[in-house]
């Protein structure tokens, strides 16, 4: 591991002498910090656990510690590991990561040795909000353990420059007094990584005029949905809502925040119009991220798309979209006969497409940061011809955004520019003896996409799965590709002959690719996304986004060690990683190519991520400097109010009428919890109201309350999801058979509008599919069963607690015991099941009369002696009475002859 920087140090003391929030710059190595904290206390005498780690984090923690030869390495808690040998495997000490689930109910069932623990390491802090698991776990620890540790440690900033006191209130969740904050532009930071900077050489690239033309219709058209988006919802005039803001990469979340408290009152208009916000930020991202058939294969899908669908919200009528359309086209190809009169083209189009389309001259605007990246490879090649006095030639990093543009970049640079595109072009357009023909058929095939493709989270896996079928159909004609290509370059390009063909090695592909490396070399990085360009000196370009693993790229550049670094796009958070990096390795040279496009929206949103920490960073300051925190704010004695389980009010009156006023000795409230359950915040809210939680495995409903009370609680998602694959009805079913007062809990997300019927939706006529007829169909099969509707868990938690006044505790090994299928039925319960059931399927027999029957009649066989006029006494009901007398003595050929009749 390498030794900490003079910031860290300064960082890691302060820390270390008293528990705090660390909150750093993105970048600046929050990540170390916390690996020396783990070095320190990885020895069998203290037990720390680690909350809020994802398995790919932990895992990186592992691999570094194992490389320092760290013996006592950290451990997992897993379900693996069975409840019985828990507690000694906390025992043996050390590190541990274990999911929140497990801890609560470890902490609850006291398999963990609260007492013992050093203390607890938090990592991501700025997500410790009240109800999270997170925050219960650090409370039960307070109020077991008053000696140990806490310390929190987040780069994330701007999370805390939302909502009121955001940064007290998670301080108060995580039982910390101080507040440590180290921006970049700190003094003893910014002072330190002045003296090791490295060699920046910045590219201005400039857009080609067409690039420019298409940018400014975007913004244009961005701009005219926001004014229309704040004219439909004058709630939404704020300042979030800006241009600026829309081209960040956090704009979808802002949006959704202000628009989803209320996403059921808005009309078709407003929706349509978030959607195309999306549409229209992805082709922003598309227009410098990727080249020119890429865009204009987006662009063509969403008008096939738009058309299709009959979608479409009026921006596609603007005399920019009109632009964007003609430029776009523009830079792929012209047509020969109509120069002059573009915008008939585009109007035209339908009618004389075949014809337009034969005669068209592929133009393939090359793209600009293509030729700034072969010069500046071109530059760093010449200068690794003459790298005696650094000790060799130097290794060559270029980081892209994601894995598509990697792919992108490596083809450019191995086919050059035109085979590229041209290649690309008859892949997605189709040739130009058929263009007509593939373009209809492209647009068929696309219709599907259109809607689909500007959402960001199946997008990165279009992006991966083109790349690698791109990679897997051409690897044959790459060879010949690469050898043509030297044959034409060999004096400047010698490297070049011994480039590999080192594709993404997934594990799909990694048989194939071994055939193309030749045996001596072989590229052994801790990473799966990387694409080989040359092997001697080494160049590879790695995604900065997307990879499984998060610290993919860091791995890289620790083991690569380049003398060289080219961001063909940037990124903030590894813009300050090769700061650190640099510093971190004094006297070694370190050149970083910074490519941009000035005067562009990828420029902008750079800027923007930088101003907008910094305004964090300013904020958190000023609230520091204003923050009135109690003495007793860490829990070590009896005085912290956070740590009191009890829901009642200081302002709640004595009752003088109770023998005087005099306290009255209360029973210890108790609610039956199934393991399941810790997933949501429930749990803890019920903690905190002074109840106590008893986790065990039930088969029969969630929460168990009294013993005659069992709660299924159900979200609006899983509501629907059991009620179309019919779970829920089994589960009815069991409650209503083992339990007096069977409930049905449905939870609303307290984020999302509360709301049972959403404007719109009620139908003329009642369909049997709908959500609502089931819930009616289930309260009819299940009479006793009641149903409870709860806005958010902060209502389910009080509700309970009034539900439990004054009726007895339950039992937890009677719940256990209560399965789906088990004999035990409650005491009060005094009939058979199966029986029971088999007469409610009977003609006659309803939920109201079945008990009246069972009362008076012993079994079925006695059943079937009764008269006509004895069972309509018994049922109350002559209609009743013939239906179940017809049913038991009637043939199957008097039914069928009495049916006929009857028509």
């Amino acid at each position: 591991m390498a030794a900490l920087l003079e910031h860290e140090s300064q960082i890691f003391l302060d820390l270390f002498h008293q528990d705090g929030l660390v909150i750093c710059a993105r970048g600046l190595g929050v990540d170390r910090l916390l690996l020396r904290f783990l070095r320190l206390y990885c020895e069998p005498a203290s037990l720390v656990l680690v909350l809020n780690t994802s398995p790919a984090e932990e895992e990186y923690f592992i691999d570094q510690l194992r490389s320092d030869g760290v013996v006592h390495l950290p451990r997992r808690v897993t379900n693996e590991i069975t409840n019985n040998t828990r507690y000694e495997f906390y025992t043996q000490g050390g590190v541990i990561f274990a999911t929140s689930r497990i801890l609560v109910v470890d902490f609850l069932t006291d398999r963990i040795p609260a007492n013992l623990i050093t203390g607890i390491l938090v990592y991501k802090a700025h997500r410790i909000i009240e109800s999270c698991q997170e925050a219960f776990i650090l409370r039960l620890y307070r109020q077991k353990n008053k000696q140990g540790f806490i310390k929190a440690f987040t780069d994330n900033a701007v999370a805390f420059n939302t909502g009121f006191c955001h940064v007290e209130r998670v301080m108060r969740n995580l039982f910390v007094k101080k507040l440590y904050l180290w921006p970049r532009f700190h003094v003893a930071v910014n002072s330190f990584l002045e003296k090791h900077k490295p060699e920046v050489v910045e590219i201005h690239v400039s857009m080609t005029p067409a690039m420019l033309a298409i940018q400014t219709s975007i913004l244009d058209i961005l701009n005219a949905c926001l004014r229309e988006l704040k004219r439909y919802n004058p709630a939404l005039e704020v300042e979030d809502l800006s241009l600026e803001n829309a081209i960040g990469k956090a704009f979808d979340k802002t949006i959704r925040h202000y628009l989803d408290p209320l996403w059921h009152q808005l009309g078709a208009k407003t929706k349509s119009l978030v959607q195309d916000l999306k549409i229209l930020r992805t082709l922003l991202l598309y227009l410098t991220q990727y080249d020119c058939v890429t865009f204009l294969n987006l662009l063509e899908s969403l008008k096939a798309s738009e058309k299709a669908f009959g979608e479409n919200s009026g921006w596609l009528f603007l005399d920019s979209s009109t632009s964007m359309f003609v430029n776009a086209r523009a830079r792929v190809y012209r047509i020969a006969d109509e120069k002059l009169n573009q915008k008939g083209k585009v109007s035209e189009k339908g009618d004389v497409k075949k014809e337009n389309e034969l005669k068209r001259e592929l133009v393939l605007e090359s793209n600009p940061k293509w030729e700034a990246l072969r010069e500046v490879l071109k530059e760093i090649e010449n200068e690794n011809k003459n790298s005696e006095d650094l000790g060799g030639p130097g290794q060559v990093l270029i980081c892209a955004s994601d894995d598509r543009a990697c792919a992108q970049l490596r083809e450019y640079i191995i086919a050059g520019a035109e085979g590229f595109l041209t290649r690309l072009y008859n892949k997605t357009f189709g040739k130009d003896e058929k263009a007509g023909e593939v373009w209809i058929k492209d647009k068929k095939a696309t219709k599907s996409k259109g809607n689909a493709r500007p959402d960001t989270a199946p997008q990165a896996k279009k992006a991966k799965l083109a790349a690698s079928s791109k990679q897997n159909k051409h690897k044959k004609q790459q060879d010949r590709t690469i050898i043509q290509m030297i044959g034409k370059t060999e004096e400047e390009k010698r490297e070049e002959l011994e480039m590999e063909d080192n594709k993404e090695l997934s594990s799909s592909q990694e048989s194939s690719i071994e055939e193309s490396i030749p045996e001596d070399f072989h590229m052994n990085l801790p990473s799966d996304c990387y694409y080989g360009i040359f092997k001697n000196p080494l160049t590879i370009i790695h995604p900065l986004q997307g990879c499984s693993d998060p610290y993919a790229l860091t791995r890289v550049l620790h083991e690569v060690e380049p003398r060289y670094v080219v961001l063909y796009d940037a990124e903030l958070t590894f813009v300050r990683q090769l700061e650190i990096y640099k510093a971190s390795r004094p006297g070694k040279p370190l050149r970083v190519y910074f490519l941009v496009y000035g005067g562009s929206t990828e420029e902008q949103r750079y800027l923007t991520a930088l101003r907008k920490e910094k305004e964090a960073f300013e904020k958190l300051i000023r609230e520091r400097a204003g923050m009135v925190i109690p003495e007793e704010r860490e829990g070590r004695d009896e005085t912290n109010l956070d740590l009191i389980r009890d829901a009642k009010p200081a302002t709640v009156s004595t009752d003088t009428r109770k023998a005087g006023g005099q306290e009255q000795k209360s029973v210890q409230q108790t609610i039956i919890v199934d393991m399941r359950e810790f997933r949501s915040e429930l749990p803890s809210l019920i903690h905190r109201r002074g109840i106590d939680i008893e986790p065990v495995t039930l088969e029969v409903g969630d929460y168990i309350l009294t013993p005659d009370i069992c709660v299924e609680r159900k979200s609006i998602s899983d509501l629907i999801g059991s009620l179309n694959n019919g779970r829920l009805y089994a589960q009815c079913t069991s409650m209503s058979r083992y339990y007096k007062r069977p409930i049905l809990l449905i939870e609303f997300d307290p984020n999302k509008p509360f709301s049972l019927i959403p404007r719109g939706s009620l139908h003329q006529e009642i369909s049997s599919n709908d959500v609502t007829s089931k819930l009616t169909l289930l309260t009819l099969h299940f009479p006793k069963l009641r149903m409870l509707w709860c806005p958010s868990p902060h209502a389910t938690a009080e509700l309970f607690e009034e539900l439990k006044q004054n009726h007895p505790q339950p039992d937890a090994e009677t719940a256990v015991a209560v399965t789906a299928d088990s004999e035990i039925l409650p005491e009060s319960d005094k009939y058979n099941p199966g029986p029971q059931d088999f007469l409610l399927k009977m003609p006659g027999i309803n939920a109201k009369n079945c008990r009246a029957l069972m009362n008076h009649v012993k079994s079925i066989a006695e059943l079937v002696t009764l008269s006509k006029d004895e069972l309509s006494k018994i049922l109350g009901n002559a209609a009743n009475a013939t239906q179940l007398f017809d049913f038991i003595h009637l043939t199957y050929g008097e039914a069928i002859s009495k049916g006929k009749s009857k028509t």
